[in-house]
């Protein structure tokens, strides 16, 4: 797993108004699907989701996710690659919530937590490849 962090997804339970927190501290909106809001930061993204398709997502209750939720996400170049992060998370401690698999957005994605808690996702984006650094942009660069 190389060292980084693509994505940052806050579980929120009024998008609007999250959405128009971070507007409000002059930060600009990317074109994203709908029940995804995206802020693109300096080689990362800051995404909005709803607490309660997160925890769905993740295959835990709302309530074992909590206020001020955050899913970390590992960005991938390959489908294949999601397995191999997986099974490495596994194999340092990680509890694995959800196995890779395809997602209806058209990627392939997998999460696990690790040992103090925390929620990861591995994702391959077909839609926003990485740069060769490494460095993520919702929608590609």
């Amino acid at each position: 797993m190389e060292q980084r962090v693509s994505l940052i997804t806050l579980g929120v339970k009024d998008m609007g108004a999250e959405a128009a927190f971070y507007e409000a501290l002059g930060w600009q909106r990317e074109d994203s699907p709908d029940g995804v809001i995206a802020f693109n930061l300096v080689g990362q993204t800051l995404g909005l989701y709803p607490l309660a398709a997160l925890a769905e997502e993740v295959g835990l209750p709302v309530e074992a996710l909590g206020q001020g939720a955050v899913s970390l996400s590992h960005n991938v170049r390959t489908k294949e690659e999601v397995s191999q992060v997986l099974a490495a998370a596994e194999a340092a401690g990680a509890e694995i919530l959800k196995p890779a698999q395809d997602v209806f957005w058209g990627g392939h994605h997998g999460y696990f937590r690790s040992p103090e808690g925390h929620l990861w996702e591995v994702a391959f984006n077909p839609f926003s490849s990485l740069r060769e650094d490494g460095a993520f942009c919702w929608g590609g660069y």
